[in-house]
Formats: structure tokens, sequence, C-alpha cells
């Protein structure tokens, strides 16, 4: 890697990580030498651009575009010109998509551009004393250009103003600001770059009265409701994810429909890429059923008058809403919503904030490029039944449980990993969370034997996702021994934790899977229970283990057929022994010890007697394994027409009659 571009990538990750310069996929960086232009793929973060993320282009045949004539239909012309800057492209086996700006950095004299967003900047530039407030306190040395539709027009707005800026000045803007966009800083050198961006807010902050810290503020409880239902009213086609956020900074406009106005309209081409251009005030919310009812009344007359369904949704004294496809879209909505409250807060204090014009919000809305870096800012949209669904795995960190949140997350759900070891839970979780980028796993500390803590395990859910659609209850303890060695007190532990916590997943999953089948009536969701072989027949000297288990397959029965009108699938999952996890091999608590020095297997003087004892039960010779559960799991999910059923996965050696 030549050094110019670890310089690039440096400074790109130095401002991409940081949200007050630019949010997800906006803002773009190049690089130039004589021959050669390289600059951000649309649609890629700064904060984690590589050298794979560049597009590197001929500098001579992008010059080509300045001279040529182009079509005056914007739809056509731009197609045209998308393909001139294919043309361009030294390498194209990357995959990659040169930025729509890229003519606009090759025209600027400079090696480096830097082009970014700052909310702090484009408080001014978005402002209705743009042009005059940049003169005042820059003078004529920073170049400043009114609002033009991005893409080839844009560029050749630029081209002529740079042309006379260097007749001027013999020489190019260092600084080129942007009205309702943005900001670009170029210069031979990236710390020049730096300098010159903080001279820029050096000189805006004094006038924009900072911001003070933002922080967050409560969950409001009505919400526990609210968003299961608002998620399926929305979920015209997959299932959507909600995120929510509620802060001292949105505190300040959901207030009123006087305050929501000064954040009812985009101020820039992103918000419009992200947000869409309308939003929902909720006013009614002091109940979750006025605010649900609120929803209900107004979506139909949202989608009559602007095309398409709120992405966003402001809720009176609650916070806001973000209704996207995954997670990671979703955090990046109310990333960029939150930038365009700063900017409206900034530009108030510049001379009052002017909006897009209907005509302007028409052409991002409808660009193809704006789409395109839309579709690839978000990452993989829903690739299957299960993508961006949510999951509650209780003993998820350890285990089985482990294994079916891994397998949960990698088939794209969202999964809440709860288990009552919270060192392993957090651990595992991050290890989950550095393999995918779309969807989200999080750690919750449940103790299922404690109705509240279960409860509150649900409720973390819905908060974190929307809603929820997988229950697994998983959570087990086995401590064996006969009748002479069982305390009362291991009993009702066993007890508690086997049967007990059973019973408090399915109440408390349930409440908020009726939610969403009351708005969706044809909609499926899973509750499933990791049982065991020693719930089909009974277990010697395991009683405790066994008996809870037993019982457990009762509820799933019982479960099954009261929920079934509510399209609730309720099914049990029997393996056999897993020899692998900690249950069976852990070397001082694990089955195998325990069985060993209780004397269950007669003759048994090591552990491998043990487990070579257990495998010989099994007509297929081997234990159960995570992935035989996990097809289980998934068949169980899948189909629509079986509850009540407890499968066995055992090799064979329970076979139901």
């Amino acid at each position: 890697m030549r050094p110019e571009i670890s310089e690039l990538i440096e400074i790109s990750n130095y401002y991409g990580t940081d949200k007050e310069y630019v949010i997800a996929g906006g803002g773009n960086t190049s690089f130039k030498d004589d021959s050669t232009i390289w600059i951000k793929a649309s649609g890629y973060p700064l904060s984690t651009l590589c050298e794979d993320d560049l597009v590197a282009l001929d500098r001579q045949k992008l010059r080509l575009i300045s001279g040529k004539t182009y079509p005056d239909d914007p739809t056509e012309r731009e197609e045209l010109v998308k393909g001139d800057l294919y043309a361009g492209m030294t390498d194209r086996g990357k995959g990659r998509r040169p930025s729509v700006e890229t003519s606009l950095h090759e025209i600027i004299g400079f090696r480096f551009v830097v082009h970014l967003h700052p909310a702090k900047i484009n408080g001014v530039l978005c402002s209705r004393n743009a042009r005059n407030t940049v003169a005042k306190l820059f003078g004529d040395k920073v170049l400043f250009v009114p609002y033009t539709d991005p893409g080839y027009t844009l560029f050749k707005k630029l081209e002529s103003d740079i042309a006379s800026y260097r007749n001027k000045f013999n020489e190019d803007p260092h600084i080129i600001m942007l009205e309702n966009h943005g900001v670009f800083v170029s210069a031979d050198t990236t710390g020049e770059i730096r300098k010159i961006y903080e001279d820029i807010l050096a000189v805006i902050v004094p006038i924009i009265n900072p911001l003070p810290e933002i922080e967050d503020l409560p969950f409001n409880p009505v919400l526990t409701r609210v968003l299961p239902s608002v998620r399926m009213q929305l979920s015209t086609g997959t299932v959507k994810t909600i995120r929510f956020r509620h802060n001292t900074l949105i505190s300040r406009y959901y207030g009123s429909q006087q305050e929501y106005h000064k954040i009812s309209l985009p101020l820039t081409p992103d918000n419009i890429v992200y947000c869409k251009s309308r939003y929902l005030y909720v006013e009614q919310s002091s109940t979750a059923e006025r605010i649900i009812e609120s929803v209900r009344q107004q979506l139909p007359r949202f989608f009559e008058e602007y095309g398409f369904y709120p992405k966003m949704i402001i809720i009176k004294n609650a916070g806001i809403l973000a209704v996207e496809d995954s997670v990671s879209q979703a955090e990046t909505l109310l990333d960029v919503y939150e930038d365009m409250i700063k900017v409206s807060h900034y530009s108030a204090l510049a001379g009052g904030p002017k909006f897009l014009s209907p005509d302007q919000v028409a052409f991002i809305d409808k660009w193809e490029v704006e789409n395109y870096r839309r579709k690839v800012a978000g990452g993989n949209a829903a690739a299957s039944k299960l993508s961006n669904k949510t999951a509650i795995v209780t003993g998820g960190a350890q285990g089985f449980g482990a294994g079916i949140s891994g397998a949960l997350f990698m088939a794209g759900l969202n999964v809440v990993v709860a288990d009552l070891n919270e060192e392993a839970g957090q651990k595992f979780t991050k290890t989950l969370v550095s393999t995918r980028a779309g969807n989200k796993a999080m750690f919750a500390r449940v103790d299922v034997s404690d109705p509240a803590s279960v409860r509150d395990l649900v409720m973390a859910a819905v908060r974190e996702f929307g809603g929820l659609d997988l229950m697994i209850s998983n959570a087990g303890v086995l401590k064996a021994g006969g009748l002479d060695e069982m305390d009362p007190e291991s009993f009702s532990r066993t007890t508690g934790i086997n049967y007990n916590g059973y019973f408090y997943c399915a109440k408390y999953a349930s409440e908020i899977m009726k939610i969403q089948n009351s708005e969706k009536p044809e909609y499926f969701t899973d509750i499933i229970q990791i049982n065991s072989k020693s719930g089909l027949r009974g277990s010697n000297r395991n009683f405790a283990y066994s008996g809870g288990k037993f019982g457990g397959i009762g509820l799933t029965q019982s479960f099954a057929l009261e929920l079934a009108p509510f399209r609730i699938k309720v099914n049990a999952i029997c393996p056999g022994n897993y020899y692998e996890g900690p249950l069976w091999s852990d070397p001082q608590t694990g089955l195998f010890v325990q069985y060993l020095k209780t004397g269950k297997v007669q003759g048994a003087k090591t552990i491998d007697d043990v487990r070579k004892f257990y495998e010989q039960q099994v007509p297929l010779n081997r234990g159960c394994r995570l992935e035989d559960v996990v097809k289980a799991m998934l068949y169980i999910i899948d189909q629509e027409y079986e509850t009540g059923q407890a499968v066995p996965v055992t090799g064979g050696q329970v076979m139901l009659g």
C-alpha cells in the first residue's frame, strides 16, 4: 500500500468514527496523483474504510465527462454519467461502485479531498442566512455554493465556480461549502486538512452555542405494549425491527406540534436517503392504547398522502422509533435523524432552518444513485424467513444454549443471550457480535426461577428490538441422586428452574406474541422448550430432573392448546445425551463425575467407563450433537401445522410408539 493511500484511510477512519462529522455511509474522501484518483466507494462508511473499499479511476478518462453533452432528462443523464464513471475505473473486479462525487474530487487541484457533514457546520449551511453568514465569518476565500441537485448538475456548477475562483485568486479553494449539504476541505496533506477543519469549527462554534452533553432518559413502560403493536402494523412485507431512543436532545422537540414542526422536514440529502422526507408524530401518548390507536388511524392517511409508510415515529413525551428491516439499518436511521435534530437546533441560532423544497426532495428520493447508496450502507436485506426476527435463548451462554444462540444468530436473527452467568454471557455475546454486522446479539442476565427476572428479560428484548418471535426455554440444571441422597432444597431448586422457569418463559413471551398477533392475525411465533429424553421416560436415580422434564411436556401440550388461536406454536425438543457439553463433561461437576460418584453405573471405575456405558445405549452409537438439535429446532419453526409436540432427538435411544 502506498503511503498516501494509508494516510487517506487513516483520516477517513478518524472522521468516520466520530458521529459529529459524518453518519453511516455519508461523506467522502479521495487522493489523486497525476494519473489516478482513489475515492471511497459509494455507500461504504468512512469509519471502517479499507483499501478494498476504494475505487481507482483513470483521471484522463474522467476529464472526458466534462466535455460531453448529456440529455436534459435527469434519469437518462445520470445513467449515462454513471456509465462513463464505470468506464474510467482501472479495476472493476472488487465489485465497488465509484462515488457520484468522483468528478467533483477530480477537478479540485489538491491531492487530498475530505468531504464531511459536521452538524455544527451544517447548522450554518442549512440556515436561511447561509450565504451571508459564511461570507461574514470566512470572507470570499471560502467558496459557497447554493443548493444544487447532486450528481452531474452539481459537478457542472462547481466546475464553473472553481474556474471563477481560480481566475480571482490564482489558486483552488481549500474550503467549499455546499448549502444544505456539507463541506469539502482539500489540501496536499492530511495534516493540513485536519487543521482547516479545526479552524472552521473554531469560527462557527461561538455563534451556534453548542448543545450540552446529551443524556439518555428513561424508557416509558407503556411502550412495552406499543412497540410490538407498531412493529406489526408496519410489517407489510418482511417483519420489521424497531429501535427506540429517548434522550435530552429529543425531549426538546417532542412536547408539542409546534416544537415537532422544527424537526418535521429534511434539511440535507442524507435525511431523505435514510429517513425519507416525512415522519409521523403521535400526540395522544398518555396510555399504550391511545398511542396504538393513534398510529393505527394515521398510517392509512400517511400512506395515501406520501406513498410510503413512516420510518421515523416521534411519540410525545416518550421518544422516537426507527422502523427498518434490520437493527443496523434502524440504528442508522436514529443516528441520521438525531443529527438532523442537531442541525435544526444550530440552524435556528444561525437565522432559522431552510428545509429542502418538494422538488429537491423528489429528486433525491427517486435518484437511483442515492437508493444504491442507501442499500449498500444498510447491508444485506432479509435473506430468509428468519432474518431479522428476534429470539431469546435462556441458558444461552453455555453448552447447548450457546450452540443454539450461535446458530440462530448466524441465521440472521437478533438474539438475546440470557444466562445467570454474566461473565460467560458477556464474553460469548461479544464473540457473536464480532462475526456479523446486520443483526445484533445482546446479553441479559436472568434467573429463570424468578418470575420478575424473566418478565424483565422479555421487556428488555422488546425494548431492544421492538418485539419477540421466538422464545427458547433452554436453561436447566441437573442434580443426580436417588431418594436417599436428594434433599428437599435441591429438589425444589431443580424443579424451580426446569419446570417453573419454562412456565415463566411461556407466560411473559406469550403476552408480547399475542399483541403482535392482534395486529397481524396470520403471523406465527414460537415457544420451544429444550427438554430431554428424560422427559420421555424415567431416569434411574435422576427423578428430580426427569420429573421436571416430564412436567415440561405436559406444559407444552397445555400451552399449545391455549395459544393455538394466537398462532403461537409451542413445542419441545427432547435431545439425547450431549456428552461434549459441560453438563456431562465438566471435570468437577459434570454428570460423568456425578454418576461415577453415586454409583449409578454399576461396575464403572473411570469416567470413560461411564461414557462408554451411555454411548452403548444409543442405536446410532453416539451422543446427541448441537447440529442435531438445531435441525429439529429449525424444522419446528419452519412448519406451520405442528404444535404441542415433543420431538425426540436421541439417535433412536427413545422411540415414540
